[in-house]
């Protein structure tokens, strides 16, 4: 591990207890395309304000593990909680059905994520962006959508651009506008899809200062899906090692990433092998 990741590593007693309640839970989740299961009876627990860093090789599930809480993809079998509720299904006089579309937006109102791409709205400013969301989805009077925006693009470096438009602005600044977006929502699970990888190299380091406040803040739980192992080691408390469909191991960065056992992971960060 690089010496400016360990300086700011944090104490034991900065991460975040164990809860009793986990704010997500995968219970046997499966996930099939076609004849090929990209994911294989998953059990993934994510406590209150927990921040899990997802690693492995490209195929190994990670992104369909996330696009499955975000409700893009539906599970073939298992159930998935967010927040004490099932997100796929719903009960119905006592029994256990598939969740209506009306369940299903109501339920990923808690959930946010940010994508490789950034996906911003090109005609719209960057102000208005932010607060369409909130006004359409969440119902927030439009000024106190605007002063909620304003707050967090100026806390992303953007407080300057909120009348630019997103072709006048570098792939660092969109991306810290997407981060903007989807936490202005106040959603108590943020998911970061390799938010970094469609990124310049001399931009991915501003979007990851972005990312560490807002884990440094602490109040959401967050997954994040990432090939930036001194990122993970200096962020995470917990990380999740993924292959072939199968999570093979987790725990604390400096067990997982210092000293893995299993050879597939050895093999894995091998690569990774001069910031460590």
């Amino acid at each position: 591990m690089s010496a400016i990741a360990k300086a700011v590593l944090p104490s034991e007693n900065e991460r975040p207890a164990a809860a009793e309640k986990p704010i997500v839970r995968y219970q046997k989740v499966s996930k099939t395309f076609g004849d090929v299961e990209v994911l294989k009876q998953i059990d993934l627990e994510i406590a209150p304000g927990e921040k899990v860093a997802l690693i492995g090789p490209s195929g190994s599930g990670k992104t369909t593990l996330a696009r499955m809480l975000m409700t893009l993809e539906k599970p073939t079998s298992g159930m998935i909680e967010v927040d004490g509720e099932l997100l796929w299904h719903r009960k119905v006089k006592g029994k256990v059905v598939p969740a209506n579309e009306k369940h299903l937006r109501r339920v990923r109102q808690k959930i946010g994520m940010v994508f490789q791409q950034y996906n911003l709205f090109p005609h719209m400013t960057i102000l208005k962006n932010c607060i369409e969301a909130p006004i359409h989805v969440q119902g927030v009077p439009k000024e106190e959508a605007v002063q909620r925006a304003t707050a967090m693009l100026e806390r992303v470096g953007m407080g300057d651009k909120l009348d630019a438009y997103p072709s006048q602005l570098s792939g660092g600044q969109q991306q810290r506008v997407a981060i903007a977006r989807a936490v202005v929502m106040e959603p108590k699970v943020m998911l970061f899809d390799e938010v970094t990888s469609a990124l310049d190299p001399e931009l991915v380091g501003e979007v990851l200062e972005v990312i560490k406040d807002l884990a440094r803040e602490g109040r959401m739980a967050m997954m994040l899906i990432t090939h930036e192992m001194d990122f993970a080691y200096e962020v995470a408390d917990r990380v999740v090692f993924m292959d072939q469909g199968y999570i093979v191991e987790e725990g604390p960065p400096q067990e997982v990433l210092e000293n893995p056992q299993t050879k597939r992971l050895q093999s894995f960060l091998r690569r990774f092998r001069n910031g460590f």
